[in-house]
């Protein structure tokens, strides 16, 4: 019997499926290049002036380069003394109050053998370059297209150092400097508070910024001190301004009779929601500088205070007083004496409250010597004024102590719900 045959050896490959192909394999690579027919299109358009453009900056960028060549050029070397806003200057780069007043610079050439160094080119500028009017309104706009937006003064450095003497060393008040050179009073504590810090850091070695403060100084407005009279060239900022009171940001309707006057006290009542006074209380003999009482209502442990009428919260409510004596025709001096009686009196009084405050502080602690330690201890109270009803209160120790926080508990409505007035 003749031997079986081999058969020959062949693969079957499976049928193509979205299973058995590889990523590659779904993948369809495009060819980038240039076919015949996008080439004769080429050929047959006819050329532009894009495609003869030499390679080159863009227009913006050639825009800039001319800007900074041009009008730009003046705030390369800033005008000394003065800022330099983009407000300031027309679109030819020149100053606008310099134009108008008719200030022209002239600059004359050095004569043959004159020695050319630093004092002499600043001799050159001091004698060619003119007077230069304050700046306007107008021109203290650093953002142009911002209308709204003006540049703020801020005090000098001669003006800082006599607010500090004021206080530190004659010993006035911060209300009394203040007023004397218009300055807010938060402003003048923060100016008492640096420079104690500056002079503290001089102690120790330490250095200041002083080229960087003086840059500043050199870049924004600022409120200058007069040498001769010591008093600010110009009013700082306004220091009887307040600000908006919580209790009033909600409107309301409140319905009154016409044949009785409704004055500021009575809108703050009604916003604290307290109740009407009388007739006969409605204007007291109390100034607005000695209405300094407060004013609780509503139920125990849900005190709040009553809002008090503009002239009573205002920083300088003496000014008010000034203000009557100088309507009454009073002479300057008269004004003067009586103003600065009223600060005195208001100082004592101060000064009085202080000690009694901490009088009373010190009552509550017992001082015990032991060689070279002392123990103070202090008694405390827990009381249901000092951690309230929810029992947390601020005024009492442990006011917190067994109260569990409800800030993350689950199912708590954290969004105010009503408005309490």
């Amino acid at each position: 019997m003749s031997p079986r045959a081999a058969l020959a050896a062949c693969k079957i490959s499976p049928k193509s499926s979205i299973y058995t192909l590889c990523k590659p394999c779904l993948t369809r690579t495009f060819s980038a290049s240039r076919t015949l027919a996008d080439a004769e299109d080429d050929e047959l358009r006819p050329a532009t002036n894009l495609d003869k453009r030499p390679p080159g900056p863009s227009a913006q960028r050639q825009a800039m380069f001319n800007w900074l060549e041009g009008p730009g050029s003046a705030f390369r070397y800033p005008l000394p003394g003065s800022t330099n806003y983009l407000s300031a200057y027309n679109q030819a780069g020149q100053l606008v109050r310099a134009a108008q007043s008719g200030n022209v610079s002239v600059k004359q050439e050095n004569s043959e053998g004159t020695v050319d160094t630093d004092d002499a080119r600043a001799l050159e500028a001091a004698a060619t370059t003119p007077s230069i009017p304050p700046e306007r309104r107008e021109d203290l706009r650093p953002f142009p297209n911002n209308k709204a937006f003006y540049s703020e003064s801020i005090l000098s450095e001669d003006l800082r150092l006599e607010i500090w003497r004021r206080v530190q060393v004659e010993g006035q008040s911060i209300r009394q400097t203040s007023a004397e050179f218009q300055v807010e009073m938060r402003r003048v504590a923060a100016v008492v508070r640096l420079v104690e810090i500056e002079r503290r850091m001089k102690a120790e070695g330490k250095s200041l910024a002083i080229p960087y403060a003086r840059a500043i100084h050199s870049m924004v407005p600022t409120t200058n001190l007069d040498p001769i009279s010591r008093q600010p060239d110009s009013a700082h900022e306004s220091i009887n301004d307040l600000e908006q009171h919580p209790l009033t940001f909600p409107q309301l309707f409140y319905p009154t009779s016409e044949s009785r006057a409704f004055n500021r006290t009575d809108a703050g009542r009604v916003f604290s929601g307290a109740p009407r006074l009388p007739d006969h209380d409605d204007y007291a003999p109390v100034e607005p500088w000695q209405d300094d009482t407060p004013e609780l209502i509503g139920k125990r442990g849900h005190e709040k205070y009553v809002l008090k009428p503009a002239d009573s919260r205002i920083p300088h409510p003496h000014l008010i007083a000034a203000e009557k004596d100088r309507f009454m025709g009073e002479t300057p001096a008269q004004q003067v004496r009586k103003y600065n009686q009223r600060l005195q009196e208001d100082a004592e009084k101060r000064k009085k409250l202080q000690a009694k405050r901490e009088a009373a502080e010190e009552g509550t602690k017992t001082r015990i010597e032991a060689g070279r330690w002392q123990f103070v201890v202090t008694d405390v109270q827990t009381s249901r004024q000092g951690t309230g009803i929810n029992g947390r209160g601020t005024g009492s120790p442990g006011h917190r102590y067994g109260v569990p926080s409800e800030e993350r508990k689950r199912g708590r409505v954290k969004i105010p719900t009503k408005v309490d007035v």
